[in-house]
């Protein structure tokens, strides 16, 4: 059998070596290969070769790329490609076939990898970590130009077998070297008897590790001192306990602190949080709570029930003696306010008062009977009434004031026409004309009132809407200047419980009012509301009451002025007569102003300023007379500047013109102040002169006829005869008597004329002998006047008749 064999053997190398009498070309044996593959007897894929000239089934690829990985452990792609030489694509569709059907293989950036590879790497990397006790996984990658996350999940599953480690932290670290790091951890932690954080050891340990390794050592991380740690913890080689990973509380430091807590808490039945933080428990609440069940935690102290009980006694007693207690005062001086405010509340007699209203906690800690406030209130509101009034009045001056310095004088309107509505007729009693002295100028005149028709219903309202016409916030301003301020309520109360100054705070109520613990500040917060509530009462009762007191000042008021004007107007137009006499006419214009002109600004503005203290709710006490006012100019500016924005500006301007020179210039500001309030001014028309001016010459005749004085008879007579002869009413004082006389010249006979400049002659001899003697006792004057009284009382019967008699003047 083998000779057969040797025998073939050496045929078919003989056949081999025997070169063909027929060849083929390479384009042939394509050509030949396709056709086969078309009659299907090649019914596999082919490959070509890079080089063209060779083909390689895909079986024959795979089993090369497995010899290759077979043989090397570890190999490329790429170069697969160019050992087989086939092309890259191939290569690489048919290494992911032979990665996927063996579980020992992987494919890692282009690199087939086998298990066998890794493990004789394993095996080196054992034999490094016997001579170097550590090794940084990040450096093997880097060797093994691979990730150091593929280098730890392949070194994993070998430690303990091929590697003879432990992987802590991204650091390989031999059994040796382990035990040599857990004794020092456990030395250094058994060393800790106080309350420490386990990162600050392990700075000093990391140190000394890096010492003991030399140059050539790897930093150790704090992970691998802390899983060192937390085994030995779980071993029970070490006592105590672990919160958040890294603070270690050492058993001894936590008996020695229950300790402490315990004895303090017994002697003293309460115990501060800060001292619970000094002895290093941060969470006191829990820790106490868990201890202590029957405690009860405030906001900076944990107490006992004994404390709440010895309150509880201490307030009872402060309640039942209708007084007052600082719970601070019987507490130790940790607790805060917040802490006597809760044991407050937990006292049953605080709690039965609250309910019933017996008392009040006031600033958290103080403590009030009822009774006690109630009496301190009583009396303050009592002076707080008169605090009101007091600043309402000097309110209305303040605003007033400065309503009118916004503005530094107030220009006059020449313009004579009247704006005001026409009234109807009056009749009036004559005013009585002064005589010849100078200093009976001021007296004013009166007059009879008649009935009043037409007056407009809604002056009332008009004043009330400019009166009182002011801003909103004004207002709000105005209210809250009569109510007491702290200081002043603080103060009562100090004069009421002199107990309350025992540390002299009310010498500087400033202090108090800075100082929000004082008892002084929350007792007066506490009675502000009430005292503001009591005053916006009694402001509203006063209101009440005035409304229908403000309907009849100004019906009243309105009355006056109605037939007051109508008489100003009719004696403003006999100063016509005495235009070209120009010292005449100052002299009348002044007397004119001094007299009537000045009631009716008086009662204006006395009407006006009542008016506007009702109106704010001040109390005004109602008059028993009905005299007409009677003010001095200094009385008469503090009216007008308490008045209220323009009308202050208006009552202003009027008492400037009643100081001045000129009727005219009066009447312009009277009306603008009149029409300012509302009221409605009645205008002289020809039909109310004539019946004014009967009435005036039926009163001067009934006058003339009746009067005894021969002095006061004629200014009277004089009167009479510019009524007769010039229609006009005239009111002169005594050093324009002879002026007005010489202006009836031409009006009288000659013979009339000098009867009444001899009278008028006469009677300011008498005036000045009697101005000479007077303050004499014995005098030989005194027959001189003796004489002319009897001349002039023989002269009045003529005076009479010059007016009364037969014989009439020339009419002009």
């Amino acid at each position: 059998m083998d000779d057969e064999l040797l025998e073939l053997q050496r045929q078919f190398e003989f056949a081999q070596q025997v070169k063909s009498s027929v060849r083929l070309s390479d384009r042939n044996v394509v050509e030949l290969v396709q056709k086969l593959q078309e009659l299907g007897v090649i019914d596999f894929d082919l490959l070509h070769t890079v080089t063209g000239k060779e083909y390689i089934t895909q079986e024959q690829l795979r089993n090369e790329i497995i010899r290759e990985i077979s043989k090397l452990g570890r190999v490329s792609v790429i170069d697969l490609a160019d050992t087989i030489g086939v092309d890259l694509y191939h290569v690489e569709k048919q290494a992911q076939d032979v990665v996927l059907s063996d579980p020992g293989l992987m494919l890692v950036q282009g690199e087939i990898i086998s298990q066998n590879y890794w493990d004789s790497i394993a095996e080196e990397i054992n034999e490094r970590l016997q001579e170097c006790s550590q090794i940084a996984v990040a450096e093997l990658a880097g060797q093994l130009q691979v990730g150091s996350e593929l280098v730890q999940s392949v070194l994993e599953p070998r430690l303990g077998t091929l590697v003879k480690a432990r992987l802590e932290g991204g650091q390989l670290y031999t059994p040796a070297y382990v035990a040599r790091v857990t004794a020092m951890v456990r030395g250094a932690s058994r060393g800790i008897f106080v309350p420490s954080n386990l990162s600050a050891l392990w700075a000093p340990l990391q140190q000394l590790v890096q010492e003991m390794n030399g140059a050539s050592g790897v930093a150790v991380e704090n992970s691998f001192f802390q899983s060192i740690f937390n085994r030995l913890l779980k071993e029970e080689e070490m006592l105590g306990s672990l919160r958040a990973g890294t603070h270690w509380t050492p058993s001894a430091f936590a008996i020695a602190q229950k300790e402490c807590v315990d004895s303090s808490f017994s002697q003293n039945s309460y115990i501060s949080y800060e001292t619970m933080q000094k002895l290093g428990i941060s969470q006191a609440v829990q820790f106490l709570q868990s201890r202590y069940p029957d405690g009860t935690p405030l906001a900076a102290v944990f107490i006992h029930s004994s404390m709440i009980e010895m309150l509880d006694s201490a307030t009872e007693d402060a309640i039942e003696q209708n007084s007052w207690i600082d719970s601070l005062s019987v507490l130790p001086s940790s607790f805060t306010s917040q802490d006597a405010n809760k044991m407050l509340l937990l006292c049953r007699s605080v709690q039965s008062a609250l309910k019933a209203d017996k008392a009040l906690i006031l600033g958290e800690s103080y403590v009030l009977s009822s009774g006690f406030i109630k009496g301190i209130y009583d009396q303050i509101e009592k002076e707080a009434e008169a605090f009101s009034i007091q600043a309402s009045t000097a309110s209305l001056i303040d605003s007033s004031s400065k309503s009118s310095e916004s503005t530094e004088s107030v220009p006059a309107n020449t313009d004579k026409g009247s704006r005001k509505k026409k009234g109807k007729s009056v009749s009036m009693k004559a005013a009585s004309v002064e005589t010849v002295p100078d200093d009976e100028e001021d007296t004013r005149p009166k007059s009879k009132r008649n009935q009043k028709k037409g007056r407009d219903s809604s002056s009332s309202q008009k004043l009330d809407s400019k009166a009182g016409g002011k801003k909103e916030p004004v207002k709000a301003q105005e209210s809250n200047n009569i109510i007491p301020p702290d200081e002043w309520v603080m103060k009562k109360i100090v004069d009421s419980v002199p107990e309350f100054d025992d540390d002299g705070t009310s010498e500087n109520f400033f202090l108090c009012t800075e100082n929000p613990d004082s008892i002084l500040k929350h007792l007066a917060d506490h009675m502000k509301p009430m005292l503001i509530n009591s005053l916006k009462e009694r402001r509203k009762k006063i209101f009440t009451e005035n409304a229908d007191r403000l309907r009849r000042l100004i019906d009243d008021l309105q009355k006056k002025l109605d037939e007051s004007f109508l008489n100003m107007q009719l004696y403003e137009k006999a100063l016509e007569l005495f235009e070209d006499d120009q010292s005449t006419s100052v002299v009348l214009h002044r007397h004119l102003l001094r007299t009537t002109a000045a009631t009716i600004a008086d009662t204006l503005l006395h009407g006006l300023d009542i008016h506007n203290k009702l109106k704010n709710g001040i109390e005004v006490g109602e008059s028993k007379t009905q005299d007409p006012v009677l003010l001095d100019s200094s009385e008469r500016m503090a009216l007008a500047k308490n008045l209220n924005g323009s009308l202050s500006k208006k009552a202003v301007a009027l008492v400037e013109a009643l100081e001045g020179k000129r009727v005219d210039t009066f009447m312009i500001t009277f009306r603008d102040l009149a029409e300012e309030s509302g009221l409605v001014l009645k205008k002289l028309d020809k039909k109310l002169e004539r019946t004014l001016l009967h009435a005036y010459r039926k009163d001067l005749t009934s006058q003339v006829s009746t009067e005894s004085d021969p002095v006061g008879l004629l200014a009277k007579v004089v009167s009479l005869l510019f009524i007769k002869i010039h229609n006009k009413a005239l009111q002169a004082p005594g050093r324009a008597i002879a002026s007005a006389i010489s202006h009836l010249k031409d009006k009288l006979e000659e013979s009339a004329y000098k009867t009444l400049t001899d009278y008028q002659t006469a009677t300011v001899t008498l005036l000045a002998l009697m101005s000479a003697s007077s303050g004499e006792e014995h005098d030989c004057s005194s027959d001189r006047i003796l004489t002319k009284r009897e001349f002039l009382e023989s002269q009045m019967p003529l005076l009479r008749t010059l007016v009364l008699g037969e014989s009439q003047p020339q009419q002009s």
